[in-house]
This record gives C-alpha cells, structure tokens and sequence, in this order.
C-alpha cells in the first residue's frame, strides 16, 4: 500500500508546488478517490495563488492545505471507508460539490472525500467531458431560481459573461427550452464559443448599440448575470422585462433604481444553495449531449505548470485548464 502521494500546494502567494505529501485514508463515510482529471475554478485558482480572498471577509493562512483550491474533479473508487453505502471500488466518480469545509483538496493524485458529494458516473465519460460537473451544478442553481418564476421554457433569456460559467448557462437554457438565448461579453473570441454551444445571438454590452428597454423586441425576458459586476447587472436590468438572477460573485452594492419599479417592476433575484438535484440534473444533460463541457477547457496540463496554467486565465488566453495529476 502506497503511503505518499503528490499533491499541489500553496505555500506562499505566487508559490504552488507539486510535492510528496501523506497518502489520505477514508474516513467514516468517505471513499478514497484516484484523481485522473481535474479542472480549474478560473477565480478561485487566480485569487489563492495571487494571495486574495475569494470572498469578502474570507481569511487565507498559507500555506494552503494540500490540494486546494481544486474542487472539479472526477476519478475512480479505489478504497471505501466505514459505512459507506452505495459506492465501492472500480466506481467512476464525480465532485458534485465543495464541500466547503476546512480539507485538502483534488489538486491532487488522490483525495478522501464525504461519498454524499460525489455523484456515479458512466465509465464511457472522460475528465475532459465531466470534471467540471460541479459548475454546471453551481449554475443549474441559478435555472432552479427561474424556475420557482416558472422556468425560462419559450422565453428569451440573456447570459451576461461568457466565461466558463457563462458558457455552462447558455447551454443550460437551451436545454431548459429557452426560445432564445442571447450571449453579451465584450470579448469576440468568447462570443463565437458561445454562439458554436448553442447561443442564438451574441453581443457586446454596448449601451448605444443596444439601447435601454424593457419591452419591445430586443427586450429580454428572463437574465442571469455570470460576472457579479454591477455594471453588467444594471445593463441587464435596464433590458430585462421580469427577472435578472445573480450568479457571479457580488463584491459590490447595486442599484436599484425607480425606473426597475413601474412596468411592472422587475424582479433582482440572488443565489440559491447547492444541492445534489442540481449535479443530477447536470449530469442527466450531459449524459443526454444537450451540456458540453468539453469546449471549455483550453489546455491539459501537468501540475508541475500549474502558475503557467494561472497566467493563461488570468490573461484570458484560456477558458478553463484541465490537470492530469499522472502527467509530468
């Protein structure tokens, strides 16, 4: 039995290293997890190796435990721990969630994790088409909000940011049956990723080119805002007849202005919580090939590049970076 494994770490602001740490033993309820692919979360990987938290009031002590941030992966069952019930080795797995909780993480060759948080898979999937199945997760949420609305189905529905998330939601309206869905992000490159995964039309957030309206043809029914700027947040809300719902991580206040309370009154919709229906429902649709997460992910890479990796995000040089932590 293995006793020492290699697993990235944090040590300092600017510093990852990929290293010889202990091999982890399931606990009560946990299944050892042989990491074979795992994916970047773009601004948790940038704000923890540029030494920022990723929320507000969050606290970073490094060295980062090992492992961490990595929270999008999929592997196999090679080890089950006490009262684990339904899991056993040989299973293909996916991470449907973060737990979020103090733990090493999937930036890793193995990782003990809680066996309600993952999610069995068909061994016919690879890690290029399901390791980020916990972002599709963390969007489907936002569809369960416009759902409680009655859902998006014959609506038109705008996707403000084309980022990874963004590029996740376009694909999730579709299959939610949105009639329409429009992509806005200033950049060209993201706009025609968006526009080959199913988006109808894609813009620039361009107020004179899109000028202000709430009703009317250009008007959209229904928005998710994918950036957690408030000025993409006030741009779709100046467009937007019934609901802008927030995903992206809101740093700021944003306004609510008399003009959002005649028209009717648009509704300013937050997050919801993480839950397991979610990472089904994901994963249902990319069993179906209605959710690619292929296309999201730019490059493959070994950890021992793990900072060159970061530079092409934070550069915007790639959407999502995949990391075989077999490869050297």
């Amino acid at each position: 039995m293995k006793t020492t494994m290699k697993a990235l770490q944090i040590e300092a602001p600017g510093r990852a290293v990929w290293k010889d740490v202990s091999m982890p033993k399931p606990a009560a309820g946990e299944v050892l997890v042989k990491v074979l692919g795992v994916t970047t979360c773009p601004h948790w990987d940038m704000h923890m190796l540029g030494g920022q938290p990723m929320f507000p009031g969050m606290k970073l002590e490094y060295p980062l435990k090992p492992g961490v941030p990595g929270h999008e992966a999929m592997g196999e069952v090679v080890a089950v721990g006490r009262g684990v019930k339904t899991l056993k080795v040989g299973h293909r797995v996916v991470a449907w969630q973060d737990t979020g909780q103090p733990r090493d993480g999937f930036y890793a060759q193995y990782n003990a994790f809680p066996e309600r948080s993952l999610l069995r898979i068909p061994t016919k999937l690879t890690p290029l088409q399901v390791a980020s199945l916990e972002l599709a997760m963390c969007v489907e949420v936002s569809f369960q909000q416009l759902a409680s609305l009655g859902g998006i189905k014959g609506r038109r529905v705008g996707i403000a940011g084309l980022g990874p998330a963004g590029l996740v939601a376009v694909q999730l309206a579709k299959a939610h049956g949105a009639r329409e869905v429009v992509g806005i992000d200033f950049v060209d490159s993201r706009r025609a990723l968006a526009r080959k995964l199913g988006a109808d039309r894609t813009c620039a957030p361009n107020a004179q080119a899109w000028k202000p309206g709430r009703k009317g043809p250009r008007a959209l029914d229904d928005a998710i805002d994918c950036t957690g700027l408030p000025p993409s947040i006030s741009f779709l809300m100046d467009r937007t007849q019934r609901c802008v719902t927030i995903f992206g991580v809101l740093r700021e206040d944003v306004a609510f202005s008399p003009r959002h309370l005649w028209g009717p009154g648009i509704l300013l919709m937050g997050y919801g919580d993480h839950n397991r229906t979610a990472g089904e429902t994901a994963l249902k649709f990319i069993t179906q090939g209605k959710l690619d997460l292929a296309p999201l992910v730019s490059r493959t890479l070994p950890f021992t590049r793990y900072a060159e990796g970061v530079d092409l995000l934070r550069a915007k040089k790639a959407t999502k970076i995949l990391f075989n932590p077999w490869r050297e």
